[in-house]
């Protein structure tokens, strides 16, 4: 996670000119920090129920809000010092209208303020409606989605390679071919919040990210589908059973397990299931490496499972 700088000198002159109070060194940057540090745990926390296919997009919607906050904060104390308070200066020769101007300036970057604050929200709705291994035909949606990503990648590719011809209506005309609009030409065009045209590498990087994690999860779909079902085993203490039909993991203890092992299965994303009397998780190659860290449920050496971690054989 990046810091951006906060202007401490003109914030501490937006202090004097609003405030008889002292300004407090390096209070500015410290309150910006605190904003981005609980937009930072909003984002583990997404990161922590969604598929790790979407946790680059959650880092980069972090990093457009620590950079648009820090550029709308800085504005914010720059209006601060157009026109001091009347509390200050008192009403003698007051320039109203400059406090009008002033406080117009205000409103609008309130405005952006809300639309830099509403980032927590796409962050918060990132990941969800995607595809679950639970669906049957998950396997045929990740393949189309695969393909879309794929044809996606090389275009962005394309893209960038019109751009970069210096001849610009030579560029034009090959973006026009490779299907975009004037509209789309002209934001490609335009330099974003760090000054870059075109298709930022970050989007080509975390594209090809996800490419990558679907293959990962088609194949190891596929594997499930195709492989031995996995054994079980017992421990001192209780179970751990694989439900195929349910698509999960279940660890079944004879008793309450004390609060460290619920704290260790809490860490490793099993969640209680009163309904089933079952601490389970979704059953995936991630999950059943998590297994083997959990301690407390490790096989007693008559009861090793006939069928070794990783569970779903390859293919002969």
């Amino acid at each position: 996670m990046t810091y951006y700088p906060i202007n401490e000198d003109v914030a501490r002159r937006a202090k004097e000119m609003n405030s008889f109070s002292e300004y407090r060194e390096g209070s500015a940057t410290a309150s910006y920090r605190a904003q981005v540090d609980k937009a930072a745990l909003i984002a583990e926390h997404q990161k922590s129920t969604t598929d790790p296919m979407y946790h680059d997009t959650i880092d980069h919607l972090l990093d457009i809000y620590a950079c648009k906050l820090a550029e709308v904060l800085n504005a914010g104390y720059a209006i601060e010092t157009r026109c001091p308070s009347i509390l200050v200066t008192g009403g003698s020769n007051f320039p109203v209208r400059k406090k009008e101007k002033q406080n117009a300036a205000r409103d609008r970057n309130m405005e952006e303020y809300k639309r830099v604050e509403a980032i927590l929200d796409k962050i918060r709705g990132t990941g969800r409606g995607g595809i679950s291994s639970d669906d049957p035909n998950a396997i045929l949606k990740l393949k189309a989605k695969l393909e879309s990503l794929e044809q996606l990648q090389t275009r962005m590719k394309a893209a960038n390679a019109a751009i970069r011809i210096k001849d610009t209506s030579k560029g034009d005309a090959k973006l026009f071919e490779l299907g975009f609009t004037t509209e789309e030409i002209r934001e490609l065009r335009d330099p974003d919040f760090c000054g870059r045209v075109g298709y930022a590498n970050y989007l080509l990087s975390n594209n090809n990210a996800n490419i990558r994690r679907i293959r990962q999860r088609i194949e190891e779909l596929e594997k499930k589908a195709s492989g031995a079902a996995p054994e079980g085993w017992h421990f001192d203490g209780g179970e751990v059973k694989f439900n195929i039909e349910a698509n999960r993991i279940q660890i079944i203890f004879d008793g309450k397990p004390d609060e460290d092992t619920r704290s260790e299965l809490k860490s490793e994303a099993f969640k209680w299931a009163p309904s089933q009397g079952v601490w389970q998780r979704q059953l995936t190659d991630n999950a059943i490496r998590a297994l083997k860290r959990i301690k407390s449920i490790q096989p007693t050496a008559e009861a090793q499972p006939s069928t070794p971690v990783p569970l779903y054989p390859e293919k002969e």
